[in-house]
């Protein structure tokens, strides 16, 4: 089976078959989360990993309100981008795990993983750094004079760094095709929203730049995709930049060092079971008559063999020659 999200929508309604995928496209990318962590456990992945477990519907909504030529950028924390933009979940277990046949030949690991065939940039371990690269893709495709969006994803952590602004003010001038989507997982690595910004509506940060904003609930798939394709429509039609909050949650620490001592275990419990985007749409499938348990859970098992052939092939492939140590250095 291939990865169940190689195709990107197009926009179009949401119905049963949507649905379905939406279902699907999620619980790839926390049954491939919940791997890597296994993986990273047992040594076979190193460095720094940043899981995306409980954030999965904002990806999955973006990405299905967007096209295939469209560009995504965004942090580290960007597993779950590169499977909702198609890319081999094989690929991007190799790279996690240092393999030649990774996206980046094993040299970039977790954190620093492309491809400009599914118009994936990243994956960009300094915080923030993705932003004004993004906003340069747009001024690419603004020059070029073609439609592309590109959707520039980043935390509110890195919603506070000074080149945020400088991107908003040029995106907003130049009137550039670009979406900010803004992750809220509620938490800049360990400190709370509320003890970092003196602006917690992560919507308004472009006012001062004239830059609409939206607050989306992210635990919603299919309130992702309609402000995607509500967002998607308003850059094509040439008005500019927006700003996507997106109130969502990660159920795990920071990266797999962080014991997340900052929050209690009923926190993160009570959004798991009262908010958890891929329980809510099953439930949703169900109780509509879109699909049986005996049908999720067919789904699941799909999904699960294809993380573990991912994972198979990953501990199977060879590890990079020492001569790639000296291939693709810029200096």
């Amino acid at each position: 089976m291939e990865n169940p999200a190689a195709s990107k929508g197009n926009g179009a309604g949401s119905n049963s078959a949507d649905l379905k995928k939406f279902y699907s496209d999620m619980l790839l990318i926390r049954r491939f989360e919940e791997k890597a962590g296994q993986l990273y456990g047992m040594g076979l992945i190193g460095g720094f990993c940043h899981l995306y477990i409980g954030q999965e519907a904002v990806v999955v909504g973006m990405q299905a309100a967007a096209r295939p030529d469209d560009q995504v950028i965004t942090a580290y924390r960007d597993h779950g981008h590169m499977l909702a933009c198609g890319m081999d979940p094989k690929g991007v277990m190799a790279e996690l795990t240092g393999r030649q046949s990774g996206y980046s030949k094993g040299k970039g690991g977790s954190m620093h993983m492309f491809s400009e065939e599914k118009r994936f940039y990243g994956g960009h371990g300094i915080v923030g750094a993705q932003i004004p690269l993004g906003t340069g893709l747009a001024f690419s495709n603004k020059y070029r004079g073609n439609d592309n969006v590109t959707l520039t994803y980043f935390g509110d952590g890195a919603a506070n760094q000074g080149q945020v602004y400088e991107s908003f003010n040029m995106a907003e001038l130049w009137k550039l095709p670009v979406i900010y989507i803004i992750e809220n997982n509620q938490y800049a690595m360990g400190t709370s929203v509320e003890r970092a910004s003196s602006q917690a509506d992560f919507s308004k940060r472009g006012s001062s730049f004239n830059i609409p904003g939206e607050t989306i609930d992210g635990m919603d798939v299919e309130a992702v995709f309609d402000a995607g394709r509500r967002a998607v429509a308003h850059c094509r039609a040439g008005k500019g930049p927006i700003i996507l909050e997106m109130k969502t949650y990660r159920y795990r620490g920071h990266s797999m060092s962080d014991p997340a001592k900052y929050r209690t275990r009923e926190e993160v419990q009570e959004v798991r079971e009262k908010r958890d985007p891929i329980e809510h749409l099953g439930n949703k499938l169900m109780s509509q008559g879109l699909a049986t348990a005996e049908d999720l859970k067919a789904i699941d098992q799909d999904i699960r063999n294809v993380v573990n052939h991912a994972s198979d092939f990953a501990k199977e492939s060879p590890e990079p020659d020492r001569a790639e140590l000296y291939t693709d250095v810029l200096a």
